[in-house]
């Protein structure tokens, strides 16, 4: 299948750079376009939209230690990006609605091996609700 449009859904994490690695070499490979999501899950839903910084003046609804993360990983991509969606509650509740209104193909996620992440799944959760392909990437655990 040749994928017209490749949605990474980012934590803003130095290991996401395996899943823009990853996502950014599919894209070259198909001529596929590329966005980026971050939804900010710790306070809960305060914002029910989402923003897409690329095209809005409008003030990001995260912090802004978070803006300099994304654009610090923006800055990592080398690849152009066609969206970069911000906001905050729960990633799964919204990729539905999102996939289908952007016409997204694939969905790129990451999957800790840790004891929290076997019990918690994010992944999981976006598995269970997304209408599309979903390459869910592992994440190696950082060696201390």
């Amino acid at each position: 299948m040749k994928y017209q449009h490749i949605l990474v859904a980012l934590e803003l994490e130095g290991e996401c750079n395996v899943l823009i690695d990853r996502a950014v070499s599919m894209a070259k490979l198909v001529d596929a376009q590329l966005s980026f999501v971050h939804i900010d899950g710790s306070h809960g839903e305060i914002y029910p939209e989402l923003v897409d910084l690329q095209a809005s003046y409008h003030e990001a609804p995260l912090k802004k230690r978070s803006v300099e993360q994304l654009n610090k990983i923006v800055e990592y991509t080398n690849h152009p990006i066609e969206h970069i969606w911000v906001g905050t509650g729960d990633l799964s509740e919204k990729i539905e609605a999102m996939v289908k209104d952007n016409k997204i193909d694939l969905v790129v996620c990451g999957h800790h091996h840790d004891f929290w992440s076997r019990i918690i799944s994010y992944s999981k959760h976006l598995i269970d609700h997304s209408p599309t392909d979903i390459l869910v990437v592992p994440i190696p655990v950082e060696e201390k």
